[in-house]
């Protein structure tokens, strides 16, 4: 079972990828809260070299706000993580599946909203 929805884009430049991720996520309602630079990260702290590999937190305000008022713990579980990694052939966009990461919590109406963020992050990785 996978916990993301993946999409790659062929023959792609990773900042218009990024450029394209950040315009589908608005379009749908969703802020970039975070950026992080895996790469320039890996080589500040550990000297690695790697590909470019970004994470966006994303949020969408509307659901978070219900998911706090049905769960307010769920704050350690949120933003919805996006994460763009260059890949032979391209770029590879990977949006969190809110479903799957709410597995461990025992609430009903909470995963109801999950599924709505998933159906929500769907849209935006296949309009990338």
């Amino acid at each position: 079972m996978s916990y993301t929805i993946d999409r790659v884009i062929d023959n792609a430049d990773f900042e218009e990828v990024d450029n394209r991720t950040r315009a589908a996520l608005a379009n749908h309602g969703f802020g970039v809260l975070t950026e992080i630079d895996v790469k320039a990260t890996m080589k500040k702290k550990i000297d690695v070299d790697m590909e470019p590999y970004r994470i966006l937190g994303a949020c969408n305000p509307n659901m978070a706000h219900q998911a706090i008022g049905m769960e307010p713990k769920i704050g350690a579980m949120l933003p919805c993580n996006v994460i763009l990694r260059e890949v032979e052939g391209g770029v590879e966009v990977s949006a969190i599946d809110p479903l799957e990461s709410m597995q461990a919590i025992d609430n009903e109406a909470l995963k109801s909203v999950a599924g709505q963020v998933r159906d929500m992050l769907t849209e935006v990785v296949n309009e990338i």
